[in-house]
């Protein structure tokens, strides 16, 4: 077979569903998440196959097993794969209005202040672009944008290494106590077993209550795990009933306007820690892209949250803060 009938017959897609395929190992998951049918995807591997004449994968094996050769192929076209994407992506987005495609994801924090006044800037923006925009928790978006589901996510910055994922840090978001306004509940009274009100935690799949857990741990705090909450609404209203106290952080106060009154802030004691929340893309999306949603999200939370609690709370004025 020549080099020019090799490159007639080989196929982008083919080489798109060979890389998905490889790194799932089932037909069936890169069906769903491709919107192509099982038999389509087998189709084009074995084009694939076909076309460089030899066995990409251990066909008798469940899941999917690569070659050695399969194995080797894989490794030479990662890197070119994720250059034409790339290509692709800035090329699309090369003149912004027209842009076709944007999917973006921010975690629920943002849905009421920030999410809304975004969407009404990238639409004015890119005129031309069809939009998906969604919220979620924060592992489920960095989950979603590794595996191409979502070009954009705004999330809190996870423990685990994101080197595959484009990032800029937004904002640090410091942890604090959220009381009762009943001056009866006093933090030191709390910490030193004196109260019986009880910490009602964030959910421990969660992010967030993972690194507040990690971090009693590590100051020596230990609290029954009586309560646990995966909303924040639902959390800082058993606070403002009394029911217990919480570890929490500015950004999430700001979103329980109906409970402020009933709620009381204090500074984490001892050592403080915080929260950074950034904007994630996948190596797919368009720097430029990436960087108008940074820029006008850097805009629209020191508009919205951060020079507005600056004002209402001066000692969170310097731990609150833009990146």
């Amino acid at each position: 077979m020549s080099n020019s009938s090799l490159r007639k017959e080989l196929s982008l897609k083919g080489l798109e569903l060979f890389q998905m395929v490889a790194q799932k190992g089932s037909l069936q998951t890169v069906a769903k998440e491709s919107g192509l049918s099982i038999s389509t995807v087998s189709h084009h591997l074995k084009n694939l196959e076909d076309s460089i004449g030899v066995e990409l994968f251990n066909h008798s094996r469940r899941p999917l097993l690569l070659t050695p050769t399969g194995n080797a192929f894989l490794r030479n076209i990662d890197g070119a794969l994720l250059s034409i994407r790339k290509a692709k992506a800035e090329a699309s987005a090369g003149i912004l209005s027209e842009a076709s495609l944007l999917r973006l994801a921010t975690i629920e924090d943002f849905d009421s202040d920030i999410l809304p006044e975004l969407a009404v800037f990238l639409s004015s923006n890119m005129p031309k672009c069809d939009f998906s925009f969604r919220s979620g928790d924060s592992h489920l978006i960095i989950e979603m944008l590794r595996n191409r589901q979502l070009d954009l996510g705004v999330t809190t910055s996870p423990s685990e290494r994101t080197n595959d994922l484009n990032e800029t840090l937004l904002l640090k978001d410091p942890f604090v106590i959220a009381l009762p306004l009943d001056p009866e509940h006093r933090i030191d009274d709390i910490l030193s077993g004196a109260s019986k009100l009880p910490l009602i935690r964030y959910a421990s799949d969660q992010i967030i209550g993972r690194q507040i857990a990690g971090q009693l741990k590590r100051v020596g705090y230990t609290f029954p795990s009586r309560l646990e909450c995966s909303n924040n609404q639902t959390q800082l209203a058993m606070v403002a009933a009394g029911a217990g106290w919480a570890i929490t952080t500015p950004l999430l106060y700001a979103r329980a306007k109906r409970f402020h009154a009933q709620l009381r802030l204090q500074p984490f004691p001892g050592k403080s820690f915080s929260r950074n929340l950034a904007v994630y893309s996948s190596p797919d999306c368009s720097t430029k892209v990436h960087d108008l949603v940074s820029e006008k999200l850097r805009a629209l939370i020191d508009k919205e949250l951060v020079r507005p609690f600056h004002k209402d709370v001066p000692w969170l004025a310097e731990s609150f803060s833009l990146y």
